[in-house]
């Protein structure tokens, strides 16, 4: 006969898995959408924001399952951060999903002509950031408090490369203003990818509150910055 906690921990290990396959699902989306625009690929697009479903109803039936096991097996207070650290990240993987979505509907939105600029700096970004969110949910996995704790300053490398984008398309914009309407299409995407690695650092917050028990907000330069 199957006892109450090995069924509470067997359905707690699969919500893990579950918030690992999400995440898989929200990395590959990150960077095929900036690769799809790297090549000027309209279908690949449109794909992806297809696609943005399938995150989205795996975001719901995670948190909905997460919900059944608080109001069915009465977890302990650890047990139950763990499930509250579920269904923020949950949240965060889907907002991130949202970012991607957003970058192939700039590749709609500027259309199938060339770019004014090879992209270089914005894959970067995706890359970062993607391999950012990897380690964070490694951390949540493992429950490795001093991982979430530093991956959030690799964050001051993506806004590093933000600037750079910033930079270099105010220089076509000046250089000639008909370039404007692509410029500002380009830097929402890279805005997306800057803001995709500060929904890492939440998810990083979350990790470090199911380890430790305390809330704490972060920033890239000065790590712990509050805490609950």
């Amino acid at each position: 006969m199957t006892r109450p906690r090995e069924t509470f921990d067997r359905e707690l290990q699969r919500l893990q898995d579950e918030i690992l396959a999400l995440g898989s699902m929200v990395e590959n989306a990150l960077v095929d959408s900036v690769e799809t625009l790297k090549r000027r690929d309209m279908e690949g697009s449109q794909r992806l924001i297809a696609q943005d479903r399938l995150i989205n109803e795996k975001r719901f039936a995670i948190e909905a399952d997460a919900l059944v096991l608080i109001a069915t097996q009465q977890p302990m207070a650890s047990d139950l951060r763990i499930l509250a650290a579920i269904l923020v990240i949950a949240t965060e993987l889907e907002r991130i999903g949202d970012y991607a979505k957003g970058i192939a509907r700039i590749n709609l939105m500027i259309g199938e002509g060339p770019l004014i600029k090879p992209l270089i700096d914005i894959p970067r970004m995706a890359e970062k950031a993607r391999a950012m969110l990897h380690r964070a949910l490694d951390a949540f996995i493992r429950q490795d408090a001093a991982l979430a704790r530093a991956i959030p300053a690799e964050d001051d490398e993506v806004d590093a490369l933000f600037n750079q984008v910033y930079r270099e398309l105010m220089t076509f914009i000046m250089a000639d203003p008909r370039n404007i309407d692509q410029a500002n299409h380009l830097l929402w995407a890279a805005h997306n990818l800057e803001r995709a690695a500060d929904r890492v650092t939440n998810i990083c917050e979350r990790v470090i509150f199911t380890v430790t028990g305390k809330l704490a907000e972060m920033d890239s330069e000065e790590g712990l910055i509050g805490i609950a």
